[in-house]
């Protein structure tokens, strides 16, 4: 799905979201009626879903990338799998770069069975948290802190995918940034069974852009999460230019970006996810800021992880 987020999506008791909370209400009493009626099929495969109800931009797919190098570390055999959408070649083409482990088909149980048939002793969804069909070992909700819930409304009102309750079929949480207690507790109450980790992002080239003017612009689920980091980072934007999620650059795109930055005397910088989406064309003047996850007590997450497998 390509789209700008909306900026109300994240304000508390503004016009537009209440007078889009009937549709939500709606939305969420159909959701409760499919949750009802679907039954989740068991694999002989053990399965960890990586999943959010925040839509888009919680980080998802670098920790699905991350766990996955954690498990090939101690010797498992495991696969990332990741639904087909067609505008989603940039995350396939990340996770394949950064793991070599990746099926992606348009029916999760096809891939499912197929990881069976080649070996494969976990998988490790990308997302398909409210894929209630498949039964998983493991689940796994991300967060970011610059967004956590949002307004705390379900779609089209808010930004959540499913009711904040929903959380309760999770056994893991994962907030990427600052801690937050509030929040904290605030999950807690839904259940006092989740556990909770943070994570963070560490650039692993910011070097190559420091005490220069950078000229930056993506196209992803949450931008600002983006430059808020090269700005925690003291690099000088000069300019920040937002795509909608997924988007599909044209060279007419890149080469107005280029020739404005070259008038400004300015670095181009991009994510890695979009990077993977221009990389074809060819533009040399164009970088990326390399993202390394590390998550905090890390090795008490991986041995949480394999209890659960």
């Amino acid at each position: 799905m390509k789209f700008l987020k909306p900026k109300f999506w994240d304000k508390k008791n503004n016009l537009i979201t209440i007078l889009l909370i009937p549709f939500s209400i709606l939305y969420s009493f159909l959701l409760s009626i499919k949750k009802n009626l679907t039954t989740g099929k068991k694999f002989n495969i053990p399965i960890i879903c990586v999943g959010n109800i925040y839509i888009g931009g919680t980080g998802k797919t670098p920790l699905a990338i991350k766990i996955c190098n954690q498990l090939k570390d101690i010797k498992k055999k495991p696969i990332i799998i990741k639904k087909y959408y067609k505008s989603h070649e940039d995350e396939r083409r990340l996770i394949y770069a950064k793991t070599g482990k990746l099926i992606s088909n348009k029916n999760r149980f096809k891939a499912i069975i197929e990881a069976e048939k080649k070996n494969f002793n976990v998988v490790i969804l990308d997302d398909g948290f409210q894929d209630l069909t498949i039964k998983k070992n493991l689940n796994i909700v991300c967060f970011n802190s610059n967004q956590l819930d949002g307004n705390g409304w379900v779609l089209p009102a808010g930004p959540l995918r499913e009711n904040f309750n929903s959380i309760k079929r999770a056994n893991i949480i994962i907030i990427n940034g600052e801690k937050n207690n509030e929040f904290e507790q605030k999950i807690l109450n839904i259940s006092r069974d989740l556990k909770i980790y943070y994570s963070k992002y560490l650039p692993a080239n910011i070097d190559q852009f420091l005490n220069k003017k950078i000229h930056a612009f993506a196209g992803i689920g949450n931008p600002s999460n983006f430059f808020k980091i090269l700005s925690e980072h003291d690099l000088t934007i000069d300019k920040k230019i937002i795509f909608p999620d997924h988007y599909n650059y044209t060279q007419k795109d890149l080469k107005n970006i280029m020739s404005e930055a070259i008038k400004n005397k300015s670095e181009i910088i991009t994510t890695e996810k979009d990077f993977f989406r221009i990389k074809d064309y060819g533009f040399k003047k164009i970088k990326c800021l390399e993202l390394n996850l590390k998550i905090l007590e890390e090795e008490k997450f991986i041995e949480d992880v394999l209890n659960y497998l």
